[in-house]
């Protein structure tokens, strides 16, 4: 029992480093998207608010979502996020099985961009089949409270068809069904349960980091360039 809650314990403090080097690589990852794939960090930063009624409401299209799933899984923001979170989890030696060295790190990258690709594949068939809407859609020209509030709402809801947010089942399915299905790849030692549930956390920390830096990075680029925000 006790080393079961040891371990709990140090999955828990790993999700919160985990999360926390994330967002401080964030900014950099953003920079780094810029200077390799210009044209893909234009249409990233050029963001239309948030629809202010359901009749502002613009659906997602086939095309759309699957831009929003190669640009989320293999876009500059995320393949160079990867390096951060794999340079942490060979820092760490975890999983041991991987070993600290730059083998280990390929598998980590590799088996973060696998874990990646699945559940972003999930989410936009499933959300495709349930009308859900992934992407996410800044209050720009929102008080900095009610912008706070529009991320957490957007990271656990999504807008439908009729305009409105709902809860975003499509993602929590597609989160931790990922996360439980890697269970059958990942090495033994985080291939349980107990894992599935923190990595399902990180993942949805991950989105609300995500959303945090979608909702106010590109606003404080485009102030530094002298440029408007999107009407």
């Amino acid at each position: 029992m006790l080393t079961s809650s040891i371990r709990t314990s140090k999955n828990l403090a790993r999700a919160v480093l985990h999360i926390s080097l994330c967002a401080c690589a964030l900014p950099f990852a953003y920079a780094q998207a810029t200077r390799f794939s210009p044209s893909e960090t234009a249409s990233a930063v050029t963001i239309h608010d948030a629809p202010g009624s359901q009749s502002d409401y613009q659906p997602i299209t086939p095309q759309g979502r699957l831009q929003w799933f190669a640009h989320s899984t293999v876009g500059g923001t995320s393949l160079v996020g990867g390096l951060f979170s794999s340079a942490l989890g060979t820092a760490l030696d975890s999983p041991s099985e991987y070993g600290p060295h730059w083998d280990g790190f390929g598998k980590r990258y590799g088996m973060r961009l696998t874990g990646v690709s699945t559940g972003n594949a999930m989410e936009a068939t499933l959300g495709a089949a349930w009308g859900e809407d992934p992407r996410y859609f800044p209050a720009i020209h929102s008080p900095f409270g009610s912008r706070v509030k529009n991320i957490v709402d957007l990271t656990f809801r999504a807008y439908h068809p009729d305009g409105e947010r709902h809860l975003a089942y499509a993602r929590y399915a597609a989160t931790f069904g990922n996360n439980a299905l890697s269970n059958s790849w990942r090495a033994q030692s985080e291939a349980d349960w107990q894992h599935a549930l923190v990595r399902t956390a990180e993942g949805f920390g991950a989105r609300a980091l995500s959303n945090t830096f979608r909702e106010f990075f590109p606003q404080a680029i485009r102030k530094l360039r002298h440029k408007p925000d999107p009407e």
